[in-house]
């Protein structure tokens, strides 16, 4: 008897796949990531087929459960058929661009994808009293297959990929230099809501805070991946901080191995180095097989977890490998932070050529509180801009980089190389 894969060994785009390729990028590795967008755009004409049938609208949305073809396989349908998944799949094009701001690229992809994909969501929301809704709303994998599962006003899940593909479509717009399309794009976004928050932090919808331990990190997106909330900004401090804070006293019962890893990149964002590496620790040891293959339960007998099963899936590896990434870099809103999560006991640390957006290949290493190296060569034109306390200079001429605000930036021709250290 042959037996079945994992989930109908199905495309599930409602993580599954976007993990998979979160360490692609940071990691300098844009040829891998590449196979995820040249699929979707593959199977483009048939999802926008979809989009029109189904949602009954103009634009592009994913299934959330498909097949190699781009067929929806249905499941859950809060989930299956997701009215955001494209948006989140749209992502991946959007990193593609800014890590590798290939212009070609860009033109030919990474534009009409995020703008099909925002046409859709402009045209499947409605506005009431000013602000834009979707006609039903979930957040994975809440209440699992139930009727509570969905809601009659935005999850965060929803709505922060709402902000983020307006966002996106805004810029990509402007970078194509269409102006007056960007100010439609961000006209769109200024109609969304703010996001639903009370003392606990990020909810999973409005006046509904996350009761129980819960697999899926969905309610925190706009932190991570979609990098809509800033611990560098004293007015979200407070929200992340609080947020996770949250996840962490509903503990981990309900989580699977990809849970540990997606929460390590979380805390990465908060600067939480400590509690990164103790869910990167967790994951590494209790949720891969001897070979490092990501089991999804808990293969200590529910040591943290209480699922205990073993199918095998990649994503956990490869947000594991995205957690690391985090400690050491990270791409933000116009700027770079360098060990922005390391623990406190990591003394010394260094990487070698990991990439960031702007296309900037960096190599640095830290001792005690100073940058002793860091290398920057610009793959593009363009100006690296970092986010770091202590004054940096040019190694050669002891010339401090220029500063804006809290940001020191350097500006580079293609091909350049500059090697800077700590003051």
């Amino acid at each position: 008897m042959v037996a079945s894969p994992p989930w109908k060994g199905d495309f599930h785009n409602d993580l599954n796949t976007q993990l998979s390729y979160w360490p692609a990028y940071s990691g300098n590795r844009l040829a891998e990531a590449k196979s995820y967008t040249d699929w979707l755009w593959k199977i483009r004409k048939k999802n926008r087929d979809f989009t029109k049938q189904y949602f009954g609208v103009d634009g592009l949305n994913v299934p959330g459960v498909l097949t190699l073809n781009g067929d929806p396989m249905g499941g859950w349908i809060q989930y299956s058929l997701s009215p955001t998944i494209g948006a989140w799949a749209a992502q991946h094009f959007y990193w593609q661009w800014k890590y590798s701001m290939d212009k070609t690229f860009l033109r030919e992809q990474a534009y009409p994808y995020i703008i099909e994909s925002a046409t859709y969501l402009k045209n499947i929301t409605t506005l009431k009293n000013g602000l834009r809704y979707l006609p039903l709303s979930s957040s994975p994998e809440y209440n699992d297959n139930s009727v509570s599962a969905w809601f009659d006003n935005w999850t965060n899940f929803d709505l922060s990929l709402a902000h983020f593909l307006f966002q996106a479509a805004t810029e990509v717009s402007t970078a194509m230099g269409k102006p007056q399309e960007a100010q439609a794009w961000l006209k769109c976004k200024a109609q969304l809501p703010h996001y639903a928050t009370d003392k606990t932090g990020l909810q999973v919808a409005v006046n509904l805070p996350m009761k129980h331990s819960h697999r899926h990190m969905s309610p925190y997106m706009a932190i991570y991946p979609l990098d809509l909330l800033d611990i560098n900004n004293p007015q979200e401090k407070e929200l992340i901080e609080s947020s996770l804070d949250h996840i962490e006293k509903l503990g981990t019962r309900a989580w699977v191995g990809y849970s540990f890893a997606w929460m390590a990149c979380l805390h990465a964002r908060a600067k939480q180095g400590k509690e990164a590496v103790s869910n990167l620790q967790k994951f590494a040891q209790n949720f891969c097989s001897t070979n490092s293959f990501h089991l999804n339960g808990d293969q200590k007998g529910g040591q943290y977890s209480d699922f205990t099963y073993r199918p095998f899936t990649l994503e956990g590896n490869f947000a594991f490998a995205q957690g690391i990434h985090e400690l050491l870099i990270q791409s933000k809103n116009n700027y770079v932070e360098i060990f922005p999560a390391l623990p406190a006991e990591w003394a010394t640390a260094s990487f070698k050529n990991l990439r960031t957006m702007g296309g900037f290949i960096v190599s640095a290493e830290k001792k005690g509180d100073k940058i002793v190296m860091l290398k920057i060569t610009a793959t593009e034109d363009g100006t690296f801009r970092i986010f770091e306390p202590k004054t940096l200079m040019h190694v050669s001429t002891k010339k401090t980089l220029q500063k804006d605000n809290t940001i020191q930036y350097v500006k580079l021709k293609k091909g350049q190389t500059v090697n800077l250290c700590s003051l």
